[in-house]
């Protein structure tokens, strides 16, 4: 396990969370949970999120040497605010920035699973789910791709009976979702597979937002410059 202190951020769903990892364990952490009376589960609770972690954890913004943000596919909202600070924070700070699948974090934060195959989703809209096939092993590693794929709601149990997994997921077979403290399990995977450009780096968004859509079918594809 690689020591030091680590904040993760993961933003794929209106239910965020923020973690703070040192030594093989998680210092603090802070889920971002919507109620019926507020807003708490939208990501513009981010920021204050990594603040309160911060400080349970007792260290300053300085002190974190490595930011791992969960790159989606997921909401293209929450995933944008929070890429958005942790970019914001590791260009401040100096510290590394690292991504991971957002739903390798599903599995890797969920609790008592045995080895074995595993579909992780979470919800794409427009009866689609993003998926993502990870497997773990018996000596708890786990082996996970680095894109997702969009599939159609409805093939989702025929896809994992022919692969023999069980399916992760809100509301689903095993019910879990995205979590910062994940990033723990896989830290050692996440750093070996090196940083990312703080430059040009961008979560997976998984689809492009609706309001692109809308200005593409009026105006033709938008140029990225």
């Amino acid at each position: 396990m690689i020591n030091g202190y680590t904040l993760a951020i993961e933003g794929a769903t209106y239910t965020g969370s923020v973690a703070v990892l040192s030594d093989g364990q998680v210092m603090a952490e802070h889920d971002l949970v919507e109620t019926r009376i507020g807003r708490q589960g939208r990501p513009e609770g981010v920021l204050p999120a990594v603040e309160d972690c911060l400080r349970r954890a007792a260290i300053e913004i300085g002190d974190v040497a490595k930011i791992v943000c969960g790159a989606g596919p997921g909401s293209f909202t929450s995933l944008r605010i929070a890429a958005s600070v942790a970019k914001g924070l590791s260009a401040g700070t100096g510290a590394q920035l690292y991504a991971v699948p957002s739903l390798a974090l599903t599995v890797a934060a969920a609790n008592g699973l045995s080895a074995g195959k595993y579909i992780s989703v979470v919800d794409a809209m427009r009866d689609e789910l993003y998926a993502l096939d990870v497997e773990l092993n018996l000596d708890g590693g786990m082996i996970y791709g680095e894109t997702a794929r969009r599939i159609p709601a409805a093939e989702l149990d025929h896809l994992a009976h022919a692969a023999g997994a069980r399916v992760i997921g809100p509301g689903r077979e095993i019910e879990a979702r995205p979590q910062a403290r994940g990033a723990l399990a896989l830290l050692d995977s996440i750093i070996q597979r090196g940083p990312v450009d703080l430059q040009s780096w961008e979560p997976d968004y998984g689809r492009a937002a609706e309001a692109q859509v809308r200005w593409e079918s009026k105006h033709g594809p938008l140029e990225i410059r």
